[in-house]
């Protein structure tokens, strides 16, 4: 595993009792009217997610994550009993990146695992190969979080059969795929999901549009986000099209502002940034599979502002919110947020920071 240098300068508590317990909508609320924090130069504002357009400007650029998530998450049969399987990401050669984790909700992962280990789901069987990836190690400095694993067994049919989406046991219930789609998510792909983009509807879309804001697409699938204190996110699948790239370097080339709608889109755009091209860089088609970690030390070539929920303490995300939004900024929305009671984890509430 990569493990991080780096740690967040941003304080706060453990989100505890903050954690949404459930979507918006099984809480009563449309999904645009979950808060947001809107955090810039100017301030602190807090407002709910449908004014999002009142904190952008005719000629921003919002870029977002079209990627759909899948059902990910299998109960299985392992050596030493019931377990949750993980599954991250498809691999070239017909393998598969995943995590085994503690029946039956998937409270942590399984550490002190073995190569050869088989995992038994109905008619699948996966069978741990080597770590993921073959070098590094844990932060820890014990065992194996991510493993490549072998499949025998029809797993696309017993996913969509069996499959769920993944959740980690912090949720009083379970709740169905669709709880677990974004409006933009149109490639099946994400092993958790593009989580920023829940709380756009079709009315915040269109007074955005109305208001001169553009609204471009990326695509990056997800893998699991379960990662140990220090352990930086491992390589995701990503495409940055052309008409995307093109419409980045003209929104920066006349003054506008890009936005990126989460952690996952920054990451696709700063994959994308020719290479040789300075602290200015443009933007060029990409796709493949990227390992870029945005940080402090390695900071957002284009991305001005981001769209994000609420990570917890010592996440490897909140270096990438930091490299964005500065350090500064970052503790002064962690701390109105947590003062003024905001939700965390994917059913949560939103911040727009605008360094």
């Amino acid at each position: 595993m990569t493990v991080l240098t780096e740690q967040p300068s941003t304080r706060f508590p453990e989100p505890g009792d903050a954690t949404a317990p459930a979507p918006a909508e099984a809480r009563g609320l449309e999904r645009d009217g979950v808060r947001l924090l809107v955090a810039s130069s100017e301030g602190i504002e807090h407002t709910e997610f449908r004014h999002l357009a009142d904190h952008l400007r005719a000629g921003d650029l919002l870029v977002v994550n079209d990627s759909a998530t899948v059902a990910a998450e299998l109960d299985a049969a392992g050596p030493a009993g019931p377990v949750v399987v993980h599954l991250a990401a498809p691999l070239e050669d017909g393998s598969w990146v995943v995590e085994v984790r503690t029946a039956p909700y998937a409270a942590r992962a399984v550490l002190d695992l073995d190569r050869g280990s088989r995992f038994v789901a109905g008619p699948v069987v996966l069978e741990l190969r080597a770590p993921y990836p073959e070098t590094g190690s844990s932060p820890t400095g014990r065992g194996n979080r991510l493993w490549r694993a072998s499949v025998d067994g029809p797993l696309d049919a017993h996913l969509v059969a069996h499959g769920r989406p993944i959740a980690y046991g912090y949720l009083p219930r379970r709740y169905p795929l669709s709880a677990y789609q974004t409006v933009f998510g149109t490639r099946p792909g994400s092993a958790e999901m593009p989580s920023a983009a829940r709380p756009f509807t079709p009315r915040v879309i269109t007074d955005l549009v109305a208001r001169g804001v553009t609204i471009a697409p990326v695509t990056l699938h997800t893998g699991v986000s379960s990662q140990e204190a220090g352990e930086a996110p491992q390589a995701e699948r990503f495409a940055v099209p052309e008409s995307t790239a093109r419409l980045v370097n003209a929104v920066r080339a006349g003054g506008g502002r890009v936005v990126a709608v989460g952690t996952t889109v920054t990451r696709a755009l700063e994959s994308a940034v020719g290479p040789g091209a300075g602290t200015d860089g443009r933007v060029v088609a990409s796709s493949g599979w990227t390992g870029r970690v945005v940080t402090p030390a390695a900071p957002p070539r284009v991305v001005d502002g981001l769209v994000t929920g609420w990570h917890d303490p010592q996440a490897s995300h909140l270096l990438l919110v930091e490299a964005v939004a500065g350090p500064a900024l970052s503790q002064a929305a962690y701390d109105a947020a947590v003062a003024g009671g905001y939700l965390w984890h994917e059913f949560g509430d939103s911040a727009l920071l605008l360094p």
